[in-house]
């Protein structure tokens, strides 16, 4: 009986997380020698266009338009993906670091001790890390300094982007960065391989720990929303073949998370915002090959950093995916020059 009224709570628990416009999920895969695939989708009620960009060092950047903005000059070359042309939602540079952003409703970025700190915006937040740190360490070092306060414009007619991030470098090392109440919290995701949306890492990590001891050759749960989806893919991803073929190696993690994604089109009745996922991403972080895989084409592709001229002076390149829709493999030939995009600050 006291199993039984632990796993009524738990799914209780479970429920009051609707299945709303806000899914996303992010997997770590770990292989063997070292080889590591992040895979994340995004999923959004209506069309998020998302372009890629590959920007070498040495470029000057800004936090925000705002006075006292942070200004930087990259140190490392990196590979965005940019949604609307105006932020940058992920990103994988050339050391390996891995940075994605998931929405999390349960976020707020400020509080009145933050509100005079430089301002930071959401459509740089992801690049000023990737630019500047090569290790999931230095970044955590750099955000517990909270030198800024971050904040950024909405979209989608009003929605506010209350975002978490998952961070994961060449080593593996994986921490997820949230807001609470204008407070930074690091959590170590050491031996949990898998995030999602909402509640925030301590309530979910309570959650994957119940399923943990169920048992997923017992049961899984099965719906769409955030738990759900995060017990599933953190299950999968620790019972599936540690590869070192990196070909491999990303579809045993594509495999994962398109578990773990919300078909397309699907719906719920009586649920108008439920999200289906528009697109895909797997960063080979040994090999350094960003895959970008949106649903509605026909294949799946990559561009390969080392293949990258990323020294100071070199060109920003950009591949416009709503022209390239049915590239398949190495897409670096399909980049073209770019002045780069504009930050919605």
């Amino acid at each position: 009986m006291k199993k039984l009224f632990t796993l009524l709570t738990v799914l209780l628990g479970i429920g009051l997380y609707n299945a709303d416009s806000k899914a996303c999920s992010r997997v770590n895969y770990h292989g063997a020698d070292s080889t590591f695939v992040i895979a994340r989708c995004l999923d959004w009620k209506t069309p998020i266009p998302t372009n890629l960009y590959v920007y070498p060092r040495g470029i000057q950047k800004e936090s925000s338009d705002q006075p006292g903005a942070i200004k930087w000059t990259s140190k490392y070359g990196a590979v965005y993906a940019v949604g609307y042309d105006g932020g940058i939602t992920e990103g994988m540079n050339e050391k390996g670091l891995v940075v994605n952003g998931l929405f999390c409703k349960g976020t707020v970025y400020s509080n009145p001790d933050t509100e005079g700190r430089p301002p930071m915006s959401l459509a740089m937040f992801v690049g000023w890390l990737l630019d500047l740190n090569a290790t999931t360490d230095e970044c955590v070092e750099v955000l517990q300094k909270h030198d800024f306060n971050i904040g950024g414009a909405t979209f989608d007619g009003g929605t506010v982007s209350a975002l978490h991030w998952g961070i994961t470098d060449a080593s593996g090392k994986s921490v997820i960065v949230e807001f609470d109440n204008g407070e930074i919290k690091i959590n170590d995701m050491g031996d949990y391989w898998a995030m999602t949306n909402d509640p925030q890492w301590p309530s979910m990590k309570a959650i994957l720990d119940y399923w943990n001891n169920v048992g997923g050759t017992n049961m899984l749960p099965g719906t769409v929303k955030s738990p759900d989806r995060c017990v599933r893919a953190n299950f999968f991803a620790h019972h599936v073949e540690a590869t070192s073929d990196p070909d491999l190696a990303v579809s045993i993690a594509r495999s994962i998370l398109v578990n773990s994604c919300v078909p397309y089109t699907y719906l719920i009745q009586g649920e108008p915002n439920v999200s289906s996922t528009q697109w895909r991403s797997y960063a080979d972080i040994k090999n350094r090959r960003y895959f970008f895989d949106i649903v509605t084409n026909f294949g799946l592709y990559y561009i390969d950093l080392n293949k990258c001229d990323l020294k100071k002076g070199a060109s920003i390149l950009k591949l416009d995916t709503s022209k390239e829709t049915k590239l398949m493999g190495e897409a670096n030939h399909a980049m073209e020059k770019s002045k780069g995009f504009t930050p919605m600050y």
